[in-house]
């Protein structure tokens, strides 16, 4: 069981839907449940979500050993003497599999396991690298994963679609430091110099603002492309509208009251802006994939 927990299941439904939604923005909502595309949208999901992040996050607690809270996990039990092991053979199964699928899937899935070492182990331990553990989680979680959901389709990836998986870069720019706000004391006392280790709490909730409006610029910018105007598409935009406000309504109290919060409240802020990134998949799919 404990290897199981530290695969994190938690996560599984979070990174589950922001894989698909690249699936549907492949194929629409008619069409994603065609015969011929859903068997291996849904292989390549449970590939993605199971193996790579699965193991990805359980590679990470074999050498971060945790004693704290960690996302998707309350007070992990310690890590078993072969997680290491058992993490990486489950990513390389999830590879052996990505081959039945089509070659930009496979090829998305040998990036992320590749990024997933260079994060997770020593010697070269990114993610004690501040600005390095930042750009790998932007790129891998934030549009590789979408990318890949839009892979398994078989479909070409056109310009505006390109764009969207391209905004949610620095959506998870925007993301990624608050998740490390309520673990700072942990990983100073570890030596990590994580992004939020660096920045501190109140320039960390100033970069995630910042990313977050270069995330809708793009996503703005994808809608233009789309070919969104009138009275026809004004639903659309104010799908995105929302979405932002969501990001906002999380943001914009959590930087003005800063000051006052302990860990606990950072790690419930994070929570709420996993919740406005849910927002985000759900409005980007009505927008694009209707």
């Amino acid at each position: 069981m404990d290897y199981v927990l530290h695969l994190r299941p938690a996560e599984w439904p979070i990174m589950a839907a922001h894989t698909a939604v690249g699936y549907v923005l492949a194929t629409g909502f008619a069409g994603a449940l065609s015969p011929d595309r859903f068997a291996p949208g849904l292989l390549g999901i449970a590939l993605w979500v199971v193996c790579l992040n699965g193991g990805t996050l359980a590679l990470n607690s074999a050498y971060d050993r945790d004693e704290g809270d960690v996302a998707y996990l309350r007070s992990p039990p310690p890590p078993p003497r072969k997680l290491a092991g058992v993490s990486l053979a489950l990513m390389a199964l999830g590879q052996l599999l990505a081959l039945l699928l089509p070659a930009r899937y496979a090829a998305a899935y040998a990036v992320c396991v590749l990024l997933s070492v260079l994060y997770s182990v020593p010697p070269v331990r990114l993610k004690a690298v501040a600005g390095a553990d930042w750009v790998i989680n932007m790129w891998g979680f934030g549009t590789l994963t979408p990318y890949a959901g839009h892979a398994t389709s078989g479909l070409p990836l056109d310009g505006p679609q390109g764009l969207v998986l391209l905004a949610f870069c620095p959506l998870f720019a925007a993301l990624y430091p608050l998740t490390q706000l309520y673990q700072l004391e942990e990983d100073t006392r570890r030596g990590d110099r994580t992004l939020a280790v660096v920045l501190g709490v109140e320039r960390s909730l100033d970069v995630a603002l910042a990313a977050a409006l270069l995330a809708f610029a793009v996503f703005g910018l994808a809608g233009a492309r789309s070919g969104w105007e009138g009275r026809d598409d004004l639903w659309r935009w104010g799908l995105l509208a929302a979405a932002l406000a969501a990001w906002a309504a999380v943001l914009l109290p959590w930087r003005a009251g800063h000051r006052r919060l302990r860990p606990a409240d950072h790690q419930r802020g994070m929570y709420r802006a996993l919740g406005a990134w849910a927002v985000t998949d759900v409005a980007v799919l009505l927008a694009w994939a209707t």
